[in-house]
């Protein structure tokens, strides 16, 4: 009887740990951790010498505050002085418009994501629909020159604040910035769910940072005329200068297009792909156009026009009690924040291209133990380490700003063509036709507008870097040993 009794028992203590378990693994996956079974089914693989594969461990809020953190970054905190000096206090207005024109694309790449989650996956669905693998090379390639010359940036300006911060102007800041890049080298190869945590946190403290600005400016609300523009000529020009007001803020939501080539270390990525992208762009719009509203609520929008740091300004402002070097080091996270996202997109991308036949297949290879593309992380910094030494590569920067609006019309026009095709599989999240015309249409009209209003040097050095891609592609196409065309029909 007693015996019975405590086999019972034992048989309920069991239960009850497994489904404990259970619980705790569906709630590790919505954060980041993989599941127990999938991380030593990945352990078995290895020991029985089949080739690794890259972990999938990332839930949706990771996979939003992946994005976010991309889309954040330093920039805005320039960003906000410029809109206002072409639209005023209508700065809400012209971040709304451009909310708008980034989400068809969004929308897109959510589609896609939905459709084909896989590392490179313009590269992936630009070859599926064009069926041109030199397209191919193009786009993926051009997205990891935006990546690299982003990551070189990041380091100096990283480097820069540290050595203001800790008095450390006896170090070169090439020095430091290469010792920044080694970090962030060891973080991306460690793994992608301890690049994803550090993640994590600078994506909460750049956000923590815009929401105690929004915080310490929430009272000064209301207090002025949310539509005031500068003074204009003629009747239509108020819509020209929200236009011109969208053109710039547009751009601070470009980092989305990152979120699609983590997929294939994403969890359920089907789903995942599209609802943590969605979020993201929720996210970092809420935020823009509540600071919006802030800055020109405390700071006038002229002199917010002029401030050497307008979010700096509106603090100082409104709660001048608040030391600048919590800003320092908030811009310290943003900084080391986009570098590392960029640093794990474009290792990705490396690999994805090299799975696909667009590069050498040795930097699609696996690490046994990490599960990182390790090849592909060694081979970045070889390329990263010269850039960081070499100085400013600014107009490097802006010529990259350019290719990543050819990418993203190309991809809305591969995502149009596809959505046309019999046969073609669908998607978890679709999207209307319209979505991607407009889209390919918005971007297409950026470039215009940045071609026909910016410096020739920025097309210039686009047009030379896509030169320089169709010259490499032979080469890189003969060392590949697999071609593109062989895998574009096929979704495994």
């Amino acid at each position: 009887m007693l015996s019975g009794q405590m086999s019972m028992m034992r048989h309920r203590r069991k239960q009850w740990l497994l489904q404990g378990a259970k619980r705790f693994s569906r709630v590790t996956g919505m954060v980041g951790f993989p599941p127990m079974g999938e991380q030593r089914t990945a352990n078995k693989n290895a020991a029985a010498g089949k080739e690794p594969k890259l972990v999938r461990s990332i839930g949706p809020v990771q996979m939003a505050l992946y994005g976010l953190g991309s889309m954040l970054g330093a920039g805005i905190y320039g960003l906000m002085g410029k809109v206002a000096g072409e639209v005023g206090n209508a700065i809400w207005l012209a971040f709304l418009v451009a909310l708008v024109a980034a989400l068809l694309t969004a929308l897109s790449y959510a589609s896609l994501g939905s459709r084909y989650p896989r590392a490179a996956g313009a590269a992936y669905v630009t070859q599926r629909a064009y069926g041109f693998p030199m397209l191919s090379f193009v786009v993926g390639l051009a997205l990891v020159c935006s990546g690299l010359t982003s990551i070189a940036t990041q380091s100096r300006v990283f480097a820069a604040n540290i050595a203001g911060l800790f008095g450390l102007d006896a170090l070169p800041v090439e020095w430091l910035a290469l010792g920044f890049l080694l970090i962030l080298t060891g973080i991306v190869f460690r793994g992608i769910r301890e690049s994803m945590w550090v993640n994590v946190l600078c994506t909460l403290v750049e956000a923590g940072g815009l929401l105690l600005v929004i915080v310490v400016g929430m009272s000064y609300w209301g207090s002025v005329d949310y539509f005031e523009m500068p003074a204009s000529v003629g009747a239509d020009l108020p819509i020209l200068l929200i236009m011109q007001g969208a053109v710039l803020a547009f751009f601070a939501f470009i980092g989305f297009e990152d979120m699609y080539n983590v997929a294939e270390e994403t969890r359920d990525p089907e789903r995942t792909v599209p609802l943590g992208l969605i979020l993201a762009m929720a996210l970092a719009a809420t935020l823009y156009i509540a600071v919006a509203v802030t800055a020109v609520s405390v700071v006038p929008w002229q002199e917010l026009a002029e401030a050497p740091g307008p979010i700096t300004e509106v603090v100082n402002r409104a709660a001048p009690a608040i030391p600048p070097i919590v800003f320092t080091a908030i811009t310290l996270f943003a900084v080391a924040n986009t570098a590392l996202v960029n640093y794990v997109t474009a290792s990705r991308l490396i690999y994805g291209m090299a799975r696909q036949g667009l590069l050498p297949a040795m930097l699609g290879n696996v690490h046994d133990g990490r599960r990182t593309p390790h090849v592909a992380i060694a081979a970045l910094f070889l390329i990263l380490a010269p850039l960081a030494l070499l100085g400013t590569i600014a107009e490097l920067a802006a010529a990259t700003v350019l290719l990543l609006l050819i990418v993203f019309t190309v991809v809305n026009g591969a995502l149009f063509v596809l959505k046309q095709r019999k046969g073609e599989k669908k998607g978890l999240f679709e999207v209307p036709l319209i979505v991607p015309a407009l889209g390919a249409s918005v971007c297409l009209t950026l470039i215009v507008v940045r071609v026909g209003t910016g410096d020739w040097r920025a097309p210039a050095i686009a047009g030379a870097l896509l030169l320089g891609a169709l010259a490499i592609y032979a080469p890189m196409r003969l060392g590949a040993g697999s071609t593109a065309a062989a895998t574009s029909r096929t979704d495994d």
